[in-house]
């Protein structure tokens, strides 16, 4: 009889702790206990526009009155029909090099990089009207990232590299489109992986506390790499669920009868 209890109040034990509260499950919430990397109180600081880093690919179209002029700057863009808008760009764009430079026909070599769209924008028309046209061209010069490239991986939908031709995507929205976390997900701390000049940095978001979206970090950025940790519950095989959790302990009390049954007949 005491064998049977304490194995009652073992599997108890195991059945509470086994299943994932629901509060784990929701985003947004109202708490004070968050995790989210530097909060700061001015929002401004968390809308910086972004600045180019090496392998980012730039999407860059001059145009001015007499466009034929102007041809040679500007990618044909008669490579495969058939490619993807991810390879199309990949092509057509222009990829920053390890120095920080992307060359542009007749241009050259321009360095780029920790630049704005917009500071490249005007560099690329300052040159222009020194080294090729005059004022009365009415140049106007367009620079876009090809695309916004990230990856996902840990305990995630689809695990991948991912492209959104998007110039901002929040965590929420990289997240969907990676094919969601499931309940085995730690949605409380997924870490932000981010490229630096200096170097990689680890960044820490929680996705349950609606403070997230004050986070310098809720946006990702180009070649950032989104990491999602398991909970405890997978990594010791328990059930997700209160159903899940009640049929794995049936089948070890199950198991356990049909032993003590067996040990005392012997």
């Amino acid at each position: 009889m005491r064998s049977i209890k304490l194995l009652i109040i073992v599997l108890s034990c195991i059945f509470i702790s086994s299943c994932i509260p629901h509060k784990d499950t929701i985003y947004l919430q109202n708490k004070e206990n968050g995790i989210n990397d530097t909060i700061p109180y001015n929002l401004s600081e968390v809308q910086k526009p972004y600045r180019v880093q090496i392998d980012d690919i730039l999407n860059i179209r001059i145009k001015v009155l007499d466009q034929d002029n102007a041809q040679i700057f500007n990618p044909i863009g008669d490579g495969n029909l058939n490619a993807s808008s991810a390879e199309r760009a990949y092509f057509d764009g222009f990829t920053v090099d390890l120095h920080g430079n992307v060359r542009i026909p007749v241009l050259g070599d321009l360095n780029v990089l920790g630049y704005t769209t917009a500071e490249i924008e005007e560099t690329i028309k300052n040159k222009l009207l020194e080294e090729q046209f005059k004022e009365t061209a009415n140049i106007f010069v367009t620079v876009k990232l090809a695309g916004l490239r990230y990856t996902a991986n840990g305990e995630i939908g689809k695990p991948g590299t991912i492209t959104l031709f998007k110039e901002r995507v929040n965590i929420f929205e990289a997240i969907a489109n990676a094919g969601e976390i499931p309940l085995t997900g730690n949605r409380k701390d997924v870490l932000i992986i981010r490229q630096y000049p200096q170097g990689q940095k680890i960044h820490h978001l929680d996705l349950t506390d609606i403070n997230v979206m004050k986070s310098p970090y809720y946006h990702i950025q180009p070649n950032d790499m989104i990491y999602v940790k398991p909970l405890k519950q997978k990594s010791i095989g328990t059930g997700e669920t209160a159903v899940s959790s009640i049929s794995t302990i049936a089948t070890i009390v199950s198991l356990a009868a049909t032993t003590i049954l067996l040990f005392t007949r012997l």
